[in-house]
């Protein structure tokens, strides 16, 4: 039987002119790294993907949380009625978004195991690929739990699902295998050593959720090895880590370098932006005003905080300094037609206002945008990694060290070092530092706060703490078993 390489999404033919008359003998034998540069830019490319636009796994992550939601302003973002299911977290498994964030991730897993069949013998590439399908992996067993494992090895084309436990043991093994073969040096466009423990640490912070069975020092042991290798520094500016041209940051490790002419598809201004707000940016495209912060999260920031300013709010004006007004806005808004985002958000649907909710300012908007950002996305930055350090010591009762890390981060945001620090506020300080990074879901499901009520959202089960297995998937697999509850 043939290797299931082409399961779940499309593949593309690596370029030919680039490599005409290079054999994988030639590879495997060449010291030359921009071959092995060549061939992996298809599986990075996959990556780079749809993660930083509407509609697929970021979406999901942002939207279930308590950081985001989409209010429907009558028929503007009804969307089926997707969004506000989401929000509520009375999702089924027909969802669209659900759907687009599997194929999404199995589409780069395909392109990687292709490149694993057609290159086994080069070693470089091979463990950079390997590491690389398990942080893809890592966003599966997160979001969907009980997923397939599909490795260069895989054949027929029907793939049942593995077990999460089953899941976790392969990521681990792969990063584990893998790691001391990528250099410590290098770009952030591409994994090295110290990315690859990154995502270690992720996956042992949450090994819990996962396999039930906790793996605090683990998690802070490969925190350990990125923080004391010297690589890497907080940035003194918060924000230049979120800049249009952040690919000088001290603290990004792994970034998706987006590039509104070759490598389009981070849209967070048209999606969070009022269709106005074109105007104070003079973006090339009117935003779609969708995505908007809750009013209790906004207020979860001191405003002493530095890093508030990762939202938009209050009066809007144009870029020359002309108040902003919406002839469209409601009769009812009491803020009328000057345009002014509120932290209140009047209702989740039908009927919210066209300007209600605070915005997403995070990454830097610049002045004549396209519809896609030239900004970096971080998929991993050593702030995360200080406070999943201060996290995994804290539970293990190393307090000492808990306050050393975390403090780190809040003195560089402008507030006063901790005294002393417990769960609820560590989990507070995480929400203030990785807003709009995908990062609040996974959060809320370890600390036990996902399942809590909040505004527009009643109490959930526990049955909601992974998503279900897309329903198109199943229909064209019948191996494939639901996730229990859905």
């Amino acid at each position: 039987m043939l290797p299931l390489v082409f399961a779940m999404g499309a593949c593309q033919e690596l370029e030919q002119d680039v490599l005409d008359g290079v054999t994988a003998e030639d590879i495997a034998k060449s010291t030359n790294p921009n071959l092995i540069n060549v061939l992996k830019a298809s599986a990075y490319a996959r990556i780079v993907g749809s993660w930083g636009g509407h509609n697929s796994i970021w979406s999901i992550q942002e939207v279930s949380s308590d950081e985001m939601s989409i209010p429907q302003k009558g028929a503007d973002w009804e969307d089926g009625g997707q969004w506000l299911r989401m929000h509520r977290h009375t999702w089924n498994p027909t969802e669209e978004s659900f759907n687009n964030s599997w194929a999404y991730c199995y589409s780069a897993i395909g392109e990687i195991n292709n490149l694993l069949v057609q290159y086994p013998n080069v070693v470089a590439l091979n463990a950079e690929l390997k590491v690389l399908r398990a942080l893809v992996y890592l966003w599966l067993i997160d979001s969907f739990g009980n997923v397939p494992i599909i490795d260069e090895n895989s054949t027929g084309s029907s793939p049942a699902n593995n077990t999460r436990a089953e899941v976790f043991a392969f990521i681990e093994k792969s990063i584990k295998d893998n790691a001391n073969a990528l250099p410590k040096d290098g770009g952030k466009y591409t994994l090295n050593f110290y990315s690859a423990h990154a995502i270690l640490a992720k996956l042992y912070l949450n090994a819990q959720v996962y396999t039930g069975t906790a793996r605090w020092a683990d998690a802070e042991a490969a925190a350990d090895v990125i923080i004391n290798s010297g690589k890497y520094s907080l940035s003194s500016n918060f924000f230049s880590n979120f800049s249009e041209r952040n690919s000088g940051s001290t603290e990004n490790i792994l970034t998706l370098p987006y590039d509104q002419n070759n490598a389009g598809g981070f849209n967070i201004a048209q999606m969070t932006l009022h269709y106005s707000s074109q105007a104070t940016y003079k973006l090339q495209d009117q935003p779609w005003n969708g995505y908007a912060s809750l009013e209790e999260f906004y207020n979860s920031f001191d405003d002493k905080d530095a890093r508030k300013k990762s939202f938009i709010v209050g009066p809007q004006f144009s870029a020359d300094g002309t108040r902003l007004n919406d002839i469209s806005a409601e009769a009812n808004d009491p803020d009328g037609q000057p345009l002014t985002y509120t932290p209140a958000i009047n209702m989740l649907a039908p009927n919210a206002f066209r300007q209600a909710g605070v915005r997403v300012g995070k990454f830097e908007f610049a002045s004549g945008a396209a519809n896609s950002l030239n900004n970096d996305y971080p998929l991993f930055r050593l702030g995360e990694i200080i406070l999943t350090k201060g996290e995994a010591a804290l539970r293990q009762g190393k307090t000492a060290a808990a306050l050393a890390a975390v403090n780190q981060v809040r003195t560089r945001a402008g507030m006063p070092a901790y005294t002393a620090l417990t769960l609820d506020e560590l989990y507070n300080e995480r929400g203030r530092e990785m807003f709009a990074e995908a990062s609040r879901r996974t959060d809320a499901i370890r600390f036990g706060k996902w399942s809590l009520p909040w505004w527009e959202k009643q109490t959930s089960t526990a049955v909601r703490n992974i998503f279900p297995i897309p329903q198109n998937q199943i229909n064209a697999n019948p191996k494939l078993k639901q996730n229990p509850g859905y």
